[in-house]
């Protein structure tokens, strides 16, 4: 997990914070569901996913802007850096995974305390 964080450069940090808050608001939700921490959720699953875009555009645009640095037969190279990149997406979605599942509990759980119709 350290070397999938470091391959993903910068944009691993604040993906992680914003997932991070995701989870414990998404916790927090599931252990006392109240409607006011949906919108949380809603707002920090997005700052999460889109900082991880962030971070692969980012590390793709570095990798494909170094090529002219490159020596002709080596010009693959720039796969290994999309991959690289794509490990801010992969934190990000991890992170939204655990998320949800803490979110679908609170859900449950408010579903429960409704009146039955």
């Amino acid at each position: 997990m350290a070397e999938a964080f470091h391959l993903g450069g910068w944009g691993m940090y604040p993906t992680l914070v914003f997932g991070l808050l995701l989870l414990a608001a998404s916790v927090r939700y599931a252990v006392s569901p109240e409607r006011r921490f949906v919108p949380l959720q809603i707002s920090l699953g997005i700052l999460t996913l889109v900082s991880g875009g962030l971070g692969f555009v980012s590390g793709t645009i570095k990798s494909l802007t170094l090529m002219g640095a490159v020596p002709p037969d080596a010009r693959w190279l720039w796969i290994v850096g999309l991959g690289e990149s794509l490990h801010n997406v992969a934190l990000a979605l991890a992170l939204l995974i655990l998320s949800a599942l803490a979110a679908t509990v609170g859900a449950y759980r408010i579903s429960q305390m409704s009146p039955a119709r």
